[in-house]
């Protein structure tokens, strides 16, 4: 084990006897660069009143930091202790100056440049630490955002471990299927989603689409099953750095028409559909720029490959620029500064993180409609929606949008986007719905 695998014993924040007053209302600011907490208000002795004292345990599976730390701080404005049980990959400033958040970080290290043997002992070691605390826990609701990297066992054993413990469980299902989304869809990956279904005590889902199709096919009680929005993605540093010092630093012309591609590449992303599209508009002349950032999923080497031989055969090298692997935190705003559009051509989904993402940026999305995407998309006003698996339809699209008002004053209109991502997708509404379903339980 190195040095840094030592992290993995539990941490938690200075009780809050020891903090200075923070008036209910008031916002907390976490240092130069970070974000300002949705909620950063401390509660009052009143809110913290309202649910008891030891609180919820966060599952967060290590993964999804802005997801994970956008709710948590929502909720502890709420008044809520948070057993935040973390790794690594989710850590982040604000889990150590929040008095109720006690960060556990059971999973630790995450990275994969490491050796087979060291892997095993780490997910070993990991799951040990996470059932001991399991077994001694005070928070009487285990809230799930992500299963393990096992999920097989995570959806059976783990938990009816959880329930034996008389745990009550809440799900968060930001994928209803993933299999069926992927084309890896298998009977024993619906058993097991089924039998996790079933044992949890509630479901949270982001989309009526995503609540009919679990009971529809999965025969969950749709009074089991909340919707809630997906919450604002704003836990990125941001700095005073302006689109064309962001051009400039990735060596684009400031006149480029960028796009941007960001996120996980594998095939449901659509990415296969976007680089035609592109290479149609390079053809037809004008100064058109793709940024493509982030990492390619695992099992997917040979869909990147493909793509990059196309970029290749379609002469497009000069044009398109590209950042593969994971994005660190502190370079996230470099990429959403320095495109004037992101571009989501996913070809299945239900519900995704990255449009909240550049609307926090203040950045037009032109995604395709699939899942729920539309419903989030002002035609013309925040993007543009186009067909989905049409490279055609899409690249009319970035056409249209190129010529649009909407592009001409996007330094002006910038602010009209963050202000609609915020009423929309505020973390308090997420909050204010996820302590009445603890309640519920609680009262149970």
């Amino acid at each position: 084990m190195t040095a840094r695998n030592q992290t993995a014993t539990p941490r938690s924040c200075p009780p809050s006897q020891g903090h200075a007053p923070i008036e209910p209302g008031m916002v907390e600011t976490w240092g130069e660069g970070m974000p300002t907490s949705v909620l950063g208000a401390l509660p009052s002795e009143n809110q913290s009143s309202i649910f008891p004292a030891p609180g919820i345990a966060l599952l967060t599976g290590g993964i999804d930091k802005p997801y994970a730390i956008g709710l948590t701080s929502a909720l502890v404005a709420l008044g809520m202790r948070v057993d935040y049980i973390g790794s690594d990959d989710v850590d982040g400033p604000e889990l150590h100056t929040i008095p109720l958040v006690n960060f556990l970080n059971l999973r630790g290290d995450q990275r994969e440049n490491v050796s087979l043997r060291e892997k095993v002992f780490r997910i070993i070691f990991y799951y040990g630490r996470l059932l001991k605390y399991a077994a001694t826990a005070r928070p009487p609701i285990f809230h799930i955002l992500w299963n393990n990297r096992f999920e097989l066992f995570d959806r059976t054993l783990v938990m009816l471990y959880y329930k034996l413990l008389g745990k009550k469980l809440v799900f968060t299902a930001h994928n209803v299927n993933a299999g069926k989304r992927d084309g890896k869809d298998t009977w024993l990956n619906r058993l097991t989603l089924n039998i996790q279904y079933r044992l949890v005590d509630h479901i949270f889902v982001h989309t009526m689409k995503m609540k009919k199709e679990l009971v529809v096919d999965f025969e969950v009680p749709g009074g089991k099953v909340s919707v809630i929005p997906f919450g604002m993605n704003d836990v990125f540093p941001a700095t005073r750095l302006t689109t064309s010092e962001a051009k400039q630093r990735l060596g684009l012309h400031r006149g480029e028409k960028t796009m941007l591609f960001f996120g996980r590449i594998a095939p449901y992303k659509g990415l296969d559909f976007l680089v035609p599209a592109f290479a149609g508009l390079a053809r037809n002349g004008g100064d058109f720029r793709l940024i493509i950032a982030g990492k390619v999923e695992k099992g997917y080497a040979d869909y990147w490959r493909n793509i990059q031989r196309e970029i290749t055969l379609n002469g497009m090298q000069q044009s398109v620029t590209t950042k593969i692997g994971f994005i660190p935190d502190d370079e996230v705003e470099l990429y959403f500064k320095a495109a004037d559009v992101l571009i989501i051509p996913y070809v299945h989904i239900f519900q995704s993180g990255v449009p909240f993402l550049a609307y926090n940026f203040g950045l037009p999305v032109i995604a395709t409609d699939v899942g729920s995407l539309k419903e989030d998309i002002i035609s013309g006003e925040t993007g543009l929606i186009c067909k989905p698996r049409d490279s055609a339809d899409l690249a009319k699209s970035i056409e249209a949008y190129f010529s649009s008002e909407l592009y001409r004053q996007l330094d002006n209109r910038r602010q009209e986007i963050r202000d609609f991502a915020s009423e929309r997708h505020s973390w308090s509404k997420v909050a204010e719905i996820t302590r009445s379903v603890y309640s519920s339980l609680m009262e149970r």
